[in-house]
């Protein structure tokens, strides 16, 4: 008797065996180039999708983003919030991120912390809550894309249990119960991860950078202390949420397996009666301190230097944004392709990574910058290779082939930002969130067309207008008498190329963020 694994091989060797007759039959008939590099492709076409197609405004009057898809039997929602740590009252930093995470670990609806955990395990659901994506730029769980300044809420569930699971959702956003012991737990483990601050470089880099560049008085370096978190209350996060978490700052991303009309009718169910609107709060302040150029310095003792340097940028609503986004790839954002890689990393072999970063401030410029780490002696030498690129690219036009590589890259890679359902109803979702839906609602739509029309002296233009090295912010963590000794292979030295000795910055005490003497 032929078992079964005798039966898949015998299927997929005549799988294979039919697909090779094929090929050869269309190459003989002249269908199939000879070689692969003959290959011609069709031009792409697509079209991205529309808000209009997926856009619902329920009764209350909270827009909502549904987008099905029936090939699993799972369905995803997200609560949006326009919510960050700009909105924390003075002395109380850090209160918006714990009370966001305790809308689903604190208990909720009459249930304690353990019952509202055993409810979401017993469907299989996942039930989360976040403050922030992460990072300066969006990002997030799930295809929905928050940054810094939002929140979310997410259930993911098997499509039968859909009722239920928006009654465990909406319970946590609308009657948590903040349990003082899943509050103090929170506080404790804040506290802990603050001690260990200093520990990775790449902390201390992103810390000082954002000094650098938005000031001390702006709403990102506003950081957590031990004083801050250790005095938060459970009164402290009531109020915080009866301010902010209410209908009026909601905004949805669902997607999976469901019927369009009947979601509709379950989330007008489940939000129906809300005890509190909420806020809506405005877009969160732009720095107003000027950026801090020059060199700077934080003495670390570690083998491999952590160098930074750029400054303020634009946001995504300048005219030259896509020319921007061309220039900074050209120059290193492309991976392999990029100058900064191939003369940084592939020439010299100076530093495993090299890139350099543009993403267009979400509501004010934000900075662009090269980073890279690299051996603490080299990185002189190294800063000296990344300068002389920039200047190539501020001097002269970029040739037609990379400009086309790198277009054709931005062009074609569009249909993977919304390859899935999440993700196109999360795209949606941040677009209007973060106000571009309201500002360009054709963004996407004229992404392909305005991203074609740079031309080479485009981007030379952009790169001259951005690029201006005596703005310039740098900084380097690292042990900093062995950045100051240089490579005695080559003439160049660090205070050669400040033009003398850099600034130094203190490390900061982990607890209470303040200065520490040497």
């Amino acid at each position: 008797m032929i078992g079964r694994h005798e039966l898949r091989s015998a299927a997929a060797t005549f799988l294979a065996i039919a697909a090779l007759l094929l090929v050869m039959t269309a190459s003989a008939a002249g269908q199939l180039p000879g070689r692969p590099e003959d290959i011609k492709f069709p031009d792409l076409k697509y079209d991205p999708p529309r808000a209009a197609d997926y856009r619902v405004t329920l009764k209350n009057g909270m827009v909502a983003y549904l987008v099905p898809d029936r090939s699993l039997p799972l369905v995803t929602v997200h609560v949006l919030m326009r919510l960050g740590p700009d909105l924390d009252p003075s002395g109380k930093d850090g209160l918006g991120e714990i009370m966001v995470a305790q809308l689903t670990r604190g208990g909720a609806g009459g249930m304690t912390a353990e019952q509202l955990e055993d409810r979401v395990a017993a469907l299989g659901a996942t039930l989360d809550a976040q403050m922030g994506g992460g990072g300066r730029g969006m990002m997030g769980m799930g295809g929905v894309p928050i940054g810094p300044a939002e929140s979310r809420v997410s259930l993911n569930l098997l499509a039968k249990d859909l009722d239920a699971g928006l009654d465990l959702l909406t319970a946590c956003l609308k009657t948590p119960a903040f349990q003082e012991d899943r509050l103090q737990l929170a506080k404790e483990q804040a506290i802990q991860q603050m001690k260990e601050r200093n520990d990775d470089t790449g902390g201390i880099e992103r810390r000082e950078w954002s000094l650098l560049m938005r000031g001390p008085d702006h709403w990102s370096n506003r950081w957590t202390t031990q004083a801050s978190v250790a005095g938060l209350s459970r009164d402290d996060l009531i109020a915080q949420h009866r301010r902010f978490v209410g209908v009026k700052n909601f905004l949805i991303a669902a997607a999976g397996d469901f019927e369009r009309a009947a979601l509709v009718k379950a989330l007008e169910k489940a939000f129906a009666g809300w005890p509190q609107p909420g806020e809506r709060p405005g877009p969160p302040a732009a720095p107003a301190a000027p950026p801090a150029p020059g060199w700077y310095v934080v003495d670390k003792d570690v083998n491999q230097a952590r160098v930074s340097f750029g400054l303020p940028a634009l946001d995504r609503y300048d005219p030259d944004f896509h020319a921007a986004l061309v220039m900074n790839d050209i120059l290193g954002g492309g991976g392999f392709t990029s100058r900064l890689v191939n003369r940084i990393r592939s020439d010299e072999g100076l530093a495993y990574s090299v890139s350099s970063r543009f993403e267009g401030g979400v509501y004010y410029p934000e900075p662009w910058r090269v980073a890279f780490q690299t051996k603490v002696r080299s990185t002189a030498f190294a800063i000296q290779l990344a300068m002389t690129e920039i200047e190539r690219m501020r001097g002269e036009l970029v040739d037609e082939a990379a400009l086309q590589n790198s277009k054709n890259k931005f062009i074609e890679s569009l249909p993977a930002g919304f390859e899935t359902a999440g993700a196109i109803a999360g795209a949606l979702a941040a677009e209007e969130l973060t106000g571009r839906y309201q500002r360009d609602p054709q963004y996407f739509a004229k992404y392909r067309e305005r991203i074609r029309a740079v031309t080479a002296a485009d981007v030379q233009r952009v790169a001259r207008r951005l690029l201006d090295p005596a703005h310039f912010a740098f900084l380097v963590v690292g042990k900093v008498d062995d950045v100051l000794l240089g490579d005695p292979k080559h003439d160049v030295t660090f205070t050669g190329l400040a033009g003398g000795e850099p600034t130094r910055l203190p490390l900061r005490d982990p607890l209470t963020m303040q200065p520490m003497r040497p």
